[in-house]
């Protein structure tokens, strides 16, 4: 069964716009479980334009379900995973100034790194995913890394959704099957939404968890967040 984990950021988005507590990161994180998610995610950055690094201190008593830390592995962020040992942390190659995660990692360049720093996690007990794209050399490289699992980069599936399903969705499961033969766990998220996600699961029924933030927070505003979360179960649960 494929996992929904929720990514509270845009919430944090919200929050800072107009400065205090409102909407408070920590309740809506205790909601979201409460409403059916299967997991929380958090992305802080080095900015701290949404989530705060306070913040995933303050929320990792509350969360149930799974945690699942994102972010590019700097002495900082690295520090807040040990700190926090959340259940999952996925490895993101994001630049300072990047709006959203626009890439997956190479790999190959950096298996040294990346090696190195999964071995350091492995060691507190903590599931590690990298973010990769399709490419099948770099999900080879990746597993050479030691990573528990990938997380495909599906921007490029959601872009092309509209157009061509089926084109659109082809290199990943191609990537998917790659990973698999490569008995790697495969994770899915970057604009998924409600008219997208089910083709994907259909043609990928072994994905292990999707990441779900921006659009799920933004259609939250029309159906309900409880309503919403719930939506995107029904996705996941058609195949």
């Amino acid at each position: 069964m494929t996992r929904l984990s929720v990514n509270i950021n845009k919430i944090a988005t919200l929050r800072n716009a107009r400065g205090g507590n409102v909407p408070d990161v920590r309740l809506a994180a205790i909601k979201c479980q409460a409403f059916g998610a299967e997991g929380i995610t958090v992305h802080p950055r080095p900015d701290e334009r949404h989530i705060r690094y306070s913040d995933v201190y303050e929320i990792r008593d509350i969360v149930t379900t799974e945690f699942n830390i994102e972010g590019n592995p700097e002495e900082k962020f690295i520090k807040l995973v040990l700190d926090v040992l959340p259940d999952q942390v996925t490895l993101v190659p994001d630049t300072h100034d990047a709006i959203t995660s626009n890439s997956g990692w190479d790999t190959r360049t950096h298996l040294s790194f990346l090696t190195e720093v999964i071995a350091g996690f492995h060691e507190k007990g903590i599931r590690t995913s990298i973010f990769t794209g399709t490419d099948p050399v770099m999900i080879e490289y990746a597993a050479r890394t030691g990573t528990d699992r990938i997380e495909l980069y599906t921007e490029p599936y959601a872009s092309a959704y509209g157009s061509d399903r089926q084109a659109a969705v082809a290199p990943f499961v191609m990537a998917a099957e790659v990973a698999r033969e490569a008995r790697l766990g495969i994770n899915a998220g970057h604009d998924l939404d409600l008219n997208n996600l089910a083709w994907l699961h259909s043609n990928i029924p072994w994905l292990m968890e999707v990441s779900i933030g921006h659009a799920l927070i933004s259609e939250a505003l029309y159906f309900g967040l409880e309503n919403t979360i719930q939506m995107y179960l029904r996705e996941l649960r058609k195949n």
